[in-house]
């Protein structure tokens, strides 16, 4: 019996109404860029967050907290995968039984909303400067509320459920407050110092930049070999020999203070032979170059001959002088400039010699540091120069090229290469020169080249131990707060390790006006920042109610210093955060605010010996982004990591695994997958995808996930339908039920422990592939076919029949409450048409208790070997079929030859006909003819197809010599008749008729 059924009697009656075919509102095709809109208003109509969280109270709580997008733009695909993958993790740990909760949270501040508002300015001819400070952060302020509105409604279109009424922002008033008092705890414990040090800084964008707002991307730069001359009193073995360093930027020479060398590395003393005249590099002049290097060098200053004329012991260049190269040449450069020994210095390429410019580079800066004691004893200024100023431009510091651009205001190459490499040719310096292709820093807002320059920063200090961190120093703390921490999958660990273990002092300052300023104060002519917890609450308490531009109002010094100081004494720092303080102290007024966040409040963490959980989930880069910083932060304040859990996924390429762009004009917007397909397609891939490394998506890979679905909602769909004739509470207990309905049973209790752990431990691919496999391996290719006959034609007191509902009605709610993190929508419209309900959902169930008297794996081994066999039969009708020499699988009466007693042994007391969903089988034992239909993969089973004798019953189509048996039913089975009987009796009108 098939779906498509319909069965007439000669007489003239109808047997179709007679069958228990499948009804169902539930449609085949699922609509669902017409049917979530519906779904979301229900959702919000009934309070479903606010219900989740009321039936949630007092379970164990896990905390998803949000890393926050910037609010400046659409939503795209990767961030379409990073909300669903939250979602789906937090609604399966709500099923698992926890207090899951997500508040939905935006990061406002910062140069992506800043940049913005120039660009815009820009277009209408407007300077930037001349406008008030507090009338352009009103603008971002604008800018921001509207983005976060818009990506509101993208996210909860994609079925993320959380509290979107009262998401969190790093620009409402209680968050601007909540970060100034944690940026003024690092003040007060002396972990937050100013500081002068080469830092990235971006050209375009005015202000200093984090490594997390750093790109690398390929870059053309100038290359120079260039000689320094020894100072007199150099040891006369070396006589009039020249140090080489190689540099890819040309511009730091005017910054130059010293030249790095190795003890570790072998140097020699080297003479150009031969060379052609026009040459910079001359026969008769040497060099000292390391060993390794000497070839390259000289290749690449075209020197046509040379001899190694002694060794270079390093010990001989300790204390050795230099002259700058441009040192009587341009007037400004006739200071000492010092060898120094520095562990950075390798062989592996240039020349074995560094050229060190302080301001230009954090080693460069750390090795001028390291010896600055020393250089001062000797009479060498320390003193680190500002050769470039925030324009790119060559300052008074860098004399007889002031006023030349490193980087013009559009990012472009200036004119400082140049005129350096012509001034160092004039003065004989030069040896080589050339270009190199190779990967440099780039802002990944502006998308242009960054420099590093030596500006007055404000920095958080992470090798200072301080009292606060009971004598421990922030970097400690925090690689502690790494090993305490889960880290999925486990090489995050190792990557952030690593980053921390290595990382510069935090530069949290940045030269712009639309973030959370600085809060302190400086005394005049000092370094000295003002510790004072009175002032300290002043600003809290005014930022709270005011928001942080109470800081950027001419009154704010006397409104927050006095009475206690004297503001004439002070100096108001104008500076704002880095961003990513911003989002790195989300935990404070995120997690730790009752008043705010009531539903977030409270958590006992595992590590304090409570049983909640926080996680933080976010991209890969985030390990030096918003995990650093929140890292840092919660570190340095609370001395412990905010979260404890922490899980990242890749990103999203094009179908042919290419990075998105859109000149390339392969970008996969969630907005168009939605209008064509569907959110819970894109929640299906999200799921299925293995998000620990980099996911593709394209319109095959989509066109793929439709025909998944639409398998997994054809058997939610033909469950729904069946389930319609099932009378609740006509059960039948499990020791009368047949095999096959326990065998289902057993499949349950074991899918049952597989997704509660795929679901713990957050591998979503599992359990699509565990439920999918079910769905449509177990279920819909095989227990529905076997059992349709029987749901469809068996009497009404059949015990088959009513086991068979009863396992269905129980399979579709646990598969139901299975899928509905992951097909959030679907589940929900399955489960109402299941339990019609005003209020119902699905996403308020948690994962039910599977009895352990379902398992049965004896009973499970046994079937596997049936439906081992049942492969062969059903390839072979399969060939039938096609040459047309059957229709339906009921028209055969195959015979089963089976070699091994085993396989036989499992077919005993088995309708075999049944499962095979033939009219009759037989099985007998042997190796059957030649001629028999095999299986490779099955071995001793053997099938030889063969036509079913009989009549063709009425009803069932059943093919059967019993036809007739019984004469009130002449063109039926006993069963059929049966059937026929039990269902007159109950429809006595209609059978009349």
């Amino acid at each position: 019996m098939t779906d498509s059924a319909s069965s007439a009697a000669p007489t003239g009656r109808d047997y179709s109404k007679t069958l228990f075919l499948p009804k169902t509102e539930f449609p085949m095709r699922a609509g669902l860029p017409t049917r979530e809109p519906l779904l979301l208003e229900r959702w919000a109509r009934n309070d479903l967050y606010g219900r989740i969280r009321r039936d949630a109270a007092g379970r164990p709580k896990f905390v998803l907290h949000d890393g926050p997008p910037y609010a400046n733009g659409n939503i795209h695909i990767g961030h379409a995968l990073n909300k669903i993958l939250k979602d789906v993790i937090v609604r399966s740990q709500g099923a698992l039984g926890h207090d899951a909760n997500y508040v939905p949270g935006w990061d406002c501040h910062g140069l992506p909303i800043e940049w913005k508002i120039e660009e815009q300015y820009r277009a209408k001819g407007k300077n930037k400067d001349e406008v008030p400070v507090l009338e352009f952060r009103k603008e971002c302020r604008a800018f921001a509320a509207q983005w976060l509105d818009v990506q509101r409604e993208e996210f909860q279109r994609l079925g993320v459920t959380g509290d979107w009424g009262h998401p969190y922002s790093t620009m409402a008033y209680p968050a601007e407050a909540a970060i100034a008092a944690e940026l003024m705890k690092f003040a007060v414990s002396g972990q937050l110092y100013r500081g002068s040090k080469p830092v990235m800084w971006s050209v375009v964008e005015k202000t200093a930049l984090a490594e997390a707002e750093v790109e690398y991307e390929d870059h053309v730069s100038d290359t120079i070999f260039c000689a320094f001359r020894l100072r007199e009193g150099a040891p006369a073995a070396l006589g009039e020999a020249r140090v080489v360093i190689w540099t890819t930027t040309p511009w730091t020479i005017p910054g130059n203070r010293a030249v790095a060398y190795s003890k570790r590395i072998a140097y020699g003393l080297y003479r150009v032979t031969a060379a052609p005249e026009e040459n910079w590099a001359k026969p008769g002049e040497t060099y000292i170059l390391a060993d390794a290097l000497a070839e390259q060098v000289f290749k690449a200053a075209r020197v046509e001959a040379f001899e190694r004329v002694a060794d270079v012991a390093p010990d001989l260049l300790a204390g050795t002088r230099l002259h700058h190269p441009l040192s009587g040449h341009v007037p400004g450069y006739d200071f000492v400039v010092p060898l120094l020994d520095g562990d950075h210095v390798t062989d592996d390429a240039g020349t074995g010699f560094v050229h060190t410019a302080p301001g230009h580079g954090r080693e460069d800066f750390e090795l001028w540091m390291a010896n600055g004691r020393a250089l001062a004893q000797a009479g060498i200024e320390t003193r680190i120069p500002y050769t470039v100023d925030a324009d790119g431009a060559y300052t008074q510091e860098a004399p007889g090229f002031t006023g030349k651009l490193v980087l013009t205001h559009k990012g472009e190459k200036g004119d400082a290469n140049k005129a350096l490499i012509a001034a160092l040719t004039e003065a004989g310096a030069l040896i080589a020169r050339g270009m190199l292709r190779h990967s440099y820093p780039h802002s990944w807002r502006s998308k242009k080249p960054v420099i590093f320059r030596n500006t007055p920063q404000w920095f958080i200090a992470l090798d200072k131990p301080v009292d606060a961190l009971g004598n421990r120093t922030l970097r400690e703390v925090a690689l502690q707060g790494i090993e305490d921490t889960e880290w999925v999958p486990p090489q995050g660990k190792n990557r952030i390790n690593g980053m921390v273990g290595n990382r510069p002092d935090w530069v949290v300052s940045r030269q712009r006006a639309w973030g959370v300023p600085i809060t302190v104060f400086v005394r005049k002519g000092t370094s000295e920042v003002l510790r004072d917890e009175r002032v300290n609450a002043r600003i809290a308490q005014a930022f709270a109610q005011e928001g942080a531009d109470a800081w950027f109002s001419d009154e704010a010094a006397a409104r927050f210093l006095a009475p206690e100081h004297d503001p004439a004494d002070y100096e108001k720092v104008t500076d704002v955060l880095d961003v990513w303080f911003d989002s790195g102290s989300t935990h404070a007024f995120v997690l730790d605010d009752p008043d705010s966040f009531p539903g977030l409040s409270g958590v006992t963490r595992i590590r304090d010996g409570g049983r909640d959980r926080v996680m933080y989930l976010e991209g890969s880069d985030q390990h030096r982004g918003w995990f650093q910083s929140s890292l840092l932060e919660s570190a340095g304040t609370r001395g412990r990591a905010p979260y404890d859990i922490v899980l990242t996924h890749g990103f999203v390429l094009d179908g042919k695994g290419e990075k998105m762009s859109k000149s390339r004009g392969n970008v996969v917007a969630p907005q168009s997958v939605i209008k064509e397909s569907g959110a819970d397609i894109l929640r299906l891939w999200v799921a299925a995808s293995d998000y620990a490394d980099d996911l593709r998506i394209g319109p095959e890979i989509v066109k793929t996930f439709a025909e998944t679905y639409r398998k997994l909602r054809n058997s939610l769909r033909w469950m729904l339908g069946s389930l319609a004739h099932r009378v609740p509470g006509d059960d039948v207990a499990l020791a009368e039920m047949p095999e096959l309905e326990r065998l289902i049973l057993h499949r349950l209790a074991e899918l049952d422990r597989e997704i509660r752990e795929a679901y713990r431990s957050y591998d979503t691919k599992r359990v699509v592939a565990l439920l999918n496999g079910f769905m449509t391996g177990d279920l819909s290719a095989f227990y529905f076919d076997v059992r349709k006959d029987a749901l469809y034609c068996d009497p009404i007191s059949s015990v088959t029949r009513r086991a068979a509902l009863q396992v269905i009605d129980e399979t579709f709610r646990r598969v139901t409450i299975w899928l509905a993190p992951i097909l959030a929508f679907t589940a929900e419209e399955a489960w109402l048409d299941r339990y019609p309900s005003e209020d119902g959902s699905v996403h308020l169930q948690t994962l039910p208790e599977t009895p352990e008297s379902w398992r049965d794996p004896a009973l499970a081994e046994r079937w596997q070997k049936i439906r081992r066999v049942r492969r062969v039969v059903t390839g072979a009708l399969e060939i039938e079929r096609a040459a047309k020499r059957i229709g339906a699988s009921l028209e055969a009466s195959p015979t089963v030859f089976v070699a091994e007693a085993d396989l036989r042994a499992a077919l005993d007391g088995v309708d075999f006909a049944e499962v095979c969903i033939t009219s009759s089988i037989d099985v007998l034992p042997g190796e059957g003819p030649a001629e028999a239909f095999r299986l490779d993969e099955v071995k001793g089973v053997a099938v030889v197809p063969g036509l079913a004798q009989g009549r063709k019953c009425a009803r069932s189509w059943r093919v059967s010599p019993e036809v007739g048996a019984d004469p009130a039913y002449p063109d039926v089975t006993p069963r059929d008749a049966q059937a026929l009987r039990e269902w007159d009796a109950a429809h006595p009108d209609a059978s009349a008729a």
